[in-house]
């Protein structure tokens, strides 16, 4: 059986694809695979080790033929129309769980670094600005005592409340269901959307990304941030309006924003770079050599499993016969 991995991943994936007996075959190049090459590739694969940015589109899914299973390294799936998928009979997996703590690590990373402006200290050190301790010299904010506002409280958003928990944050949240354990753990209290927008210092996004959460903060609900308040979103770029967003961020309304992420990814909205009071980051969440190197390994064994006939080990839809 052939699989087709659509970029070169941590060596552990290849190899234990080839130690169950595949025939695997990798498009080597370091950008996003095409259309064409796609389906050149993989027209023939009974299975397909994808990434975020593969789109695999109603139009894509019906010519893979020979295809069983695509597995997308990524907990995220929007990538995949999976009601076509499972139509054709094609198990789709992900990556769950994996990246909690690499995640959860930079979304308070981007805070602290906005808290602290250390980006824009960075430079005016680098610049040979600094020519003495000044009073007043990029105040920046401290954490404790300050509100974090979670937007989907699950297993991430939960992870970067209980580190903000550690530095003597107040936490709050909106999420679809109330979350006792995690109240308990944190003392975190479920508010509705627009309250804790108003109530938030701080706010972390963790939605997936779905036609309901689809520019969940549009203008209007952007417009209800606190005076002040710090957004980090390391979920999806999608899910803010940019655009709104820029114009805070120029009239210092919301005192900076954290970006991992964004809309039309890999362009960046051109109007970011010309506000310090931005940190953007080339969509890092995961990267880190543990997160990275167990994602391979989950998603080449997702792999192994269906085309063995074998329950996949992360499904994220449901075919008959698994």
């Amino acid at each position: 059986m052939k699989v087709l991995l659509t970029r070169k991943l941590p060596e552990i994936a290849e190899k234990i694809l080839i130690k169950n007996g595949f025939e695997v075959v990798c498009y080597e190049e370091d950008k996003l695979i095409s259309r064409r090459e796609l389906l050149q590739l993989g027209g023939d694969a009974d299975g397909i080790l994808s990434l975020l940015t593969d789109r695999f589109d109603s139009g894509i899914i019906n010519k893979l033929d020979s295809c069983k299973v695509i597995s997308n390294y990524a907990v995220g799936y929007n990538n995949i129309d999976i009601k076509a998928a499972s139509e054709k009979g094609i198990v789709v997996t992900n990556t769950p769980d994996i990246l909690t703590d690499a995640t959860a690590d930079l979304a308070m990373a981007l805070l602290l670094g906005c808290a602290r402006r250390i980006p824009e200290s960075d430079k005016f050190t680098r610049d040979g600005l600094f020519n003495g301790w000044k009073p007043k010299l990029l105040l920046g904010i401290e954490l404790r005592g300050k509100t974090l506002g979670i937007i989907g409280a699950g297993r991430i958003g939960q992870a970067v409340a209980r580190r903000a928990k550690a530095f003597g944050m107040e936490i709050v949240y909106t999420n679809k269901s109330k979350k006792d354990k995690f109240e308990s753990e944190t003392g975190a209290r479920k508010l509705a959307v627009s309250q804790l927008l108003k109530q938030s210092d701080f706010i972390s996004l963790h939605l997936p990304l779905t036609d309901k959460t689809r520019l969940y903060l549009d203008s209007k609900r952007l417009d209800l941030l606190k005076p002040g308040a710090v957004l980090i979103n390391t979920a999806r770029g999608e899910i803010i309006d940019e655009k709104h967003l820029v114009k805070l961020l120029r009239t210092k309304k919301v005192f900076a924003a954290g970006l991992d992420v964004y809309t039309n990814e890999p362009k960046i909205y051109k109007e970011f770079f010309k506000l310090d009071n931005v940190i953007l980051l080339p969509h890092t969440g995961s990267a880190t050599v543990e997160a990275r190197n167990k994602m391979a390994e989950l998603a080449a064994n997702n792999i192994v499993n269906v085309l063995k006939e074998k329950e996949p080990l992360t499904p994220v839809n449901r075919i008959r016969g698994f």
